[in-house]
């Protein structure tokens, strides 16, 4: 049943597949010990879809919005982290990331934008376009 709600939520399912590779890349970090840049981007990057699927149980527009924005947020600190491993000596290739980073930033503005519109609550549940 979880499954297939995440499956049939483009969010949902963009933000845990990105939580997949930070997962990977946070290990590859603590491998060659950068500790302190993967604990930073380890909570940005899993946060975003955290505050999306709390998002799914708002109690209100305001509510549902507000999660949205804080989802908003962890990724541009998630940006934030990623562009710091780019500038650092020593750290792995990003691009992959920040390519899906941008595609979430993407959806996120989207929904945000279609959220402060006057639609009904259940009808910005589940109206999410590409």
């Amino acid at each position: 049943m979880q499954k297939e709600f995440i499956e049939s939520n483009p969010i949902l399912k963009l933000t845990i597949e990105f939580a997949k590779f930070i997962l990977d890349y946070c290990d590859t970090l603590d491998e060659i010990k950068k500790y302190t840049l993967s604990k930073q981007l380890l909570r940005s990057g899993t946060s975003i879809g955290a505050n999306c699927m709390e998002a799914q149980n708002a109690e209100s527009k305001a509510d549902f919005i507000h999660k949205i924005k804080i989802a908003a947020k962890e990724a541009d600190e998630t940006q934030y982290w990623l562009i710091l491993c780019n500038y650092g000596n020593g750290y792995p290739e990003t691009s992959n990331l920040e390519l899906k980073l941008t595609e979430i930033q993407k959806v996120l503005n989207k929904i945000l934008g279609t959220a402060k519109r006057k639609h009904p609550f259940s009808y910005i549940l589940s109206f999410f376009i590409f």
